[in-house]
């Protein structure tokens, strides 16, 4: 039984996309609440196999394969599912890419396509569907971002810098649409055991070692958090960073 007000029967999602391998555990998750979910993303995001999670579960999907760092793009996804639905209750924006080498090896180019996708798509998204959130009185927002946009880390200075910006994205938004019925939050992920993370085991086991929960975690570990985020239970919660990583950021 789904807890009394965690309930996204009737509700419209929209969910952005990677190739990190987490987006159809968060569809799944939003769809076994009762949402109807669409899923946008690159041609390597596992669009398809999202949308295929949710109609598991009995419910609607739609499914968008293009580029996110364009409006016109943006723009058509969601008017398409204006068109399908009658608009949008929840936008989870998962989509990002990583850059892991030193400072002075990063090309223009690199910095570019890194913040083009983890800052302007996180951006244009947010103005897209929060115009029309805000113009019916009401919406959820869920940023999933990562614990690296509260601490450094070497040879990741694009990474966390774009971090940063979405944590601050995320905070004044909530500050700017408090009182419209919009609730913007974000989930700082930690090390989840996916595809882009390509460890062998010793050196899983070694950063298991590090974390206090001694495992790595896993994107199903996010969907419940999503889904709270994302329902009316959380009416009182705007502006929040909740840490998902193993009890990693309480190193300090």
């Amino acid at each position: 039984m789904i807890p009394e007000g965690w309930d996204l029967s009737g509700k419209r999602a929209l969910i952005t996309a990677d190739d990190r391998g987490w987006t159809p555990f968060l569809a799944s998750g939003l769809a076994e609440a009762g949402a109807d979910v669409a899923v946008a993303g690159d041609l390597s995001s596992g669009v398809v196999q999202a949308a295929e999670e949710v109609r598991k579960q009995g419910k609607k999907a739609l499914e968008f394969v293009g580029d996110l760092a364009d409006l016109s793009q943006i723009q058509t996804i969601v008017h398409e599912v204006n068109k399908s639905w009658g608009g949008l209750d929840i936008l989870v924006n998962g989509a990002q890419t990583q850059l892991n080498k030193p400072l002075l090896d990063v090309t223009e180019s690199e910095w570019d396509i890194l913040m083009s996708l983890n800052v302007r798509t996180l951006f244009l998204l947010c103005r897209e569907v929060g115009a029309q959130m805000l113009h019916q009185g009401h919406g959820r927002i869920v940023n999933i971002i990562s614990g690296l946009a509260q601490r450094g880390l070497i040879n990741s200075v694009p990474y966390c810098a774009s971090q940063g910006a979405a944590l601050q994205l995320t905070r004044s938004l909530a500050l700017e649409w408090a009182r419209g019925g919009v609730r913007v939050n974000a989930i700082a992920a930690g090390w989840l055991d996916t595809e882009d993370l390509s460890l062998n085991k010793p050196t899983e086991d070694l950063l298991a070692r590090f974390l206090p929960l001694r495992r790595l975690g896993h994107p199903k570990d996010l969907a419940p958090l999503v889904v709270y985020l994302a329902s009316d239970a959380c009416d009182f919660v705007t502006g929040t960073v909740v840490s998902v990583d193993g009890g990693a950021m309480a190193h300090g």
